[in-house]
């Protein structure tokens, strides 16, 4: 019985040492003591590994037995405690004012002149629409739900892979294999219970783009093909839906706010063409610098909040590109073009 208690010291002093979480410990320890428990019960009397485990069965059964009800209690205790912890606010999307942990939770937000209680109720009543919960789409969910956004719909097809781990912070290592969109919004209901999330999993098509771009304010696109840029540029440009888009490489990231109707150039005005797939590698052939989704999808979410609240200067009729290699950034005036088949003079009604 002696060896056996040494056993579980060792085995419980080694997690700690490796910073093992206590449940991987405590199962470690149950293992042990399931073998303890097979010897005990399948080995004649006398043999000497029974001898050396504790010799009889019922006083292991009668320690399981106390330690289950030590858990159970404490279980107990638990579940008690949170029946008597207060319910907390109505979330925003139902009660349509702030409650108390919700002013707390954007107090310092608020209290920015540029936004205020005016602009932080109109953040409250905005939806967005997020496609792609990659590198891009990640931080720009995150950001956007800490900041109080009201719904947030978000559409993507993928599932996470290990890959995807260092850049696309919004996912954890046990959602690998899940969908994107479930994993960011279990991500975005843990992190702010007043935000409605609206998870899509399936791929924006031309055959859904219109009627699903139509139920949101604006549109955030970080997705990773050329294909799907141009259709979410051409539908939000036909419903006057502003579309903040942005792309990256290596260590370079782009973003633009595209809003034909308020004068600037849509998307398709700045890159007419889709430039050679041979000229311009994927992620995985050419790599990304894993920060780098972060601090463009982070800029992405600021101009979201600017776009909503009125803040500010956006970047509408501005292409910003930040190099993280030089630590760089430009801003390049673009123009809306009068032949742009999209929104100009061409386009149809």
């Amino acid at each position: 019985m002696i060896l056996v208690g040494v056993m579980i010291a060792t085995l419980w002093g080694i997690g700690w040492v490796m910073g093992a979480p206590v449940r991987a410990r405590l199962i470690m320890i149950g293992i042990l003591m399931a073998g303890v428990m097979i010897i005990q019960l399948t080995l004649p009397q006398g043999h000497p590994l029974r001898e050396a485990t504790g010799s009889d069965p019922r006083l292991w059964l009668l320690l399981v037995a106390f330690a289950v009800a030590v858990w159970l209690y404490r279980r107990g205790l638990l579940w008690l405690r949170d029946r008597a912890r207060p319910a907390p606010d109505e979330p925003a999307s139902k009660t349509g004012t702030f409650g108390a942990a919700e002013l707390s939770r954007y107090a310092r937000q608020i209290v920015l002149r540029e936004i205020g209680g005016p602009g932080q109720k109109a953040l409250k009543d905005a939806k967005v629409l997020i496609v792609g919960a990659g590198g891009l789409g990640s931080p720009a969910l995150q950001y956007l739900a800490g900041a109080g956004l009201g719904t947030i719909g978000v559409i993507d097809d993928d599932v996470v892979d290990g890959s995807n781990l260092a850049r696309q912070v919004i996912h954890l290592d046990a959602r690998i294999g899940d969908p994107k969109v479930f994993s960011a919004a279990d991500a975005i209901r843990a992190q702010n219970p007043f935000v409605e999330v609206r998870p899509y999993n399936r791929r924006l098509t031309e055959e859904i783009a219109t009627d699903l771009i139509a139920e949101y304010d604006l549109v955030l696109d970080g997705s990773d093909n050329f294909a799907t840029r141009y259709m979410v540029n051409r539908v939000s440009a036909r419903l006057g839906k502003p579309l903040i888009a942005a792309a990256l490489t290596q260590w370079e990231g782009q973003i633009s706010v595209y809003d034909p109707a308020s004068g600037t150039p849509c998307y398709e005005c700045v890159f007419p063409e889709a430039p050679d797939p041979a000229l311009v590698p994927t992620c995985a052939e050419a790599g990304v610098l894993g920060p780098l989704p972060g601090v463009v999808g982070a800029i992405m979410a600021v101009e979201a909040i600017k776009a909503i609240t009125g803040a500010g200067e956006g970047l509408r009729g501005r292409l910003m590109i930040y190099d993280a290699l030089y630590a760089e950034t430009r801003t390049i005036a673009v123009r809306p073009r009068a032949d742009c088949p999209i929104c100009g003079h061409s386009a149809p009604v």
